[in-house]
């Protein structure tokens, strides 16, 4: 039998065999540690770097906005000079205007428990000023946003949480508003008697007044909004740092993230930081960067701009204890107890509802630029109207 030929062998480089080995060989399987080696853990430095950024950050941005007040005071004096406030309409655009001028509530009004104290106006038209301040104070947080998008941020993320403040503060004052009329009106709440010795000031405005006096002597008023634009950018820069890339969102923080979906939570961190700094116009712009950086959502800020809107009395509180005695004190306090009181009945019995609406509304202004435009010039023009009506 004929054998069959030998079959023909090829010897084959060793670089050859070499790899094919390397790639029938089982790959090592890769343990955790080494998958997390990629990952960055944040140090204790970083930590303290970030806390240190967060810190100088705050600092700045309050000395930014109380430059900013003090620039934009010099010329809200003078509108106070021409203007006759002689009914509640006008109080009421009156206050509003002032706090846009001022960037701020508090001043505003702390003028008008000056003017109520003085005999300039009465005791309704004072509480209708007060509404019109606090109406206003929230345009900061627009202001603030709008500074954000100049930055290079989606006008949806800056934009948005300052619409969201000033539908928010409207929907509970304007029916306090109603109910704080008839209350005065109706005299069912008589003059309370209460005493302070000295005005309320925060830790912060401790660090921060010095500052700002050195500043505000060596400045003219003009200058002032110059710097404080600059000193507020500066924040911002710092207050990015402080604030890590968090993906996820909440879900990094476990169990004290979930807390930020809570109403009630968000309503007392935004009573409790707005009586720390005893300025909504702080804590409430306070939301603008932590929103765009993805830590609370909108619909989780709506619930700390109520309690926010409600802390913001207590300097008023005080104040007019100071300068305008029981009876003074009686008609801010009417105004926070009503304030108080529609912040409750939302909570309690139908803040779904009533989220879905203002969270839909502010959507439909902010998702349109002629609609964002058109509510700009309507916070406007309704101070501006309400200034000359006579009633």
């Amino acid at each position: 039998m004929e054998q069959p030929p030998p079959r023909e062998t090829t010897s084959l480089p060793a670089t050859v065999l070499a790899e094919e080995q390397q790639s029938v060989t089982p790959a090592k399987p890769v343990t955790t540690s080494e998958i997390t080696i990629g990952v960055h853990k944040p140090t204790w430095l970083t930590v303290v770097q970030r806390l240190a950024y967060a810190l100088i950050g705050l600092l700045l941005f309050v000395l930014a906005l109380e430059l900013l007040k003090r620039g934009a005071a010099g010329y809200g004096k003078l509108l106070v000079e021409q203007l006759n406030i002689t009914s509640l309409g006008s109080a009421l655009g009156f206050g509003w205007l002032l706090a846009y001028i001022f960037l701020s509530g508090s001043p505003v009004a702390a003028i008008a428990v000056a003017f109520f104290t003085s005999g300039t106006i009465d005791g309704l038209q004072t509480f209708t000023m007060i509404t019109g301040s606090r109406l206003g104070a929230s345009f900061i947080v627009l202001f603030v946003g709008f500074l954000y998008h100049l930055r290079g941020h989606r006008r949806a993320a800056s934009v948005a949480i300052g619409v969201l403040a000033l539908l928010t503060t409207a929907a509970i004052y304007i029916p306090a508003l109603v109910l704080g009329y008839w209350l005065l009106q109706s005299q069912w709440i008589g003059v309370m008697t209460a005493t302070v010795d000295s005005p309320l000031n925060s830790v912060i405005d401790v660090i921060v007044d010095p500052v700002v006096a050195f500043i505000v002597h060596i400045s003219p008023d003009w200058l002032l909004l110059i710097i404080g634009a600059l000193i507020l950018l500066s924040a911002f820069s710092l207050l990015d740092r402080a604030i890590p890339d968090v993906p996820g969102g909440q879900s990094v923080f476990g169990k004290v993230g979930q807390l930020l979906y809570r109403p009630w939570a968000m309503f007392l961190l935004g009573a409790l930081i707005t009586s720390f700094t005893l300025s909504v116009s702080v804590s409430l712009s306070m939301l603008v960067p932590l929103t765009i950086r993805g830590l609370i959502r909108r619909e989780n800020a709506l619930p700390y701009i109520m309690g926010a809107n409600i802390t913001t009395f207590i300097d008023t509180l005080v104040a007019a204890l100071i300068i305008g005695g029981a009876a003074a004190f009686t008609i801010v306090f009417v105004e926070m107890m009503c304030v108080t009181f529609f912040s409750l009945v939302i909570l309690l019995l139908c803040y779904r509802p009533f989220a879905r609406i203002v969270l839909g509304t502010e959507a439909f202004i902010v998702s349109s630029t002629p609609r964002l435009i058109g509510f700009l010039g309507l916070i406007f023009a309704i101070p501006l109207v309400l200034l000359f009506v006579r009633w």
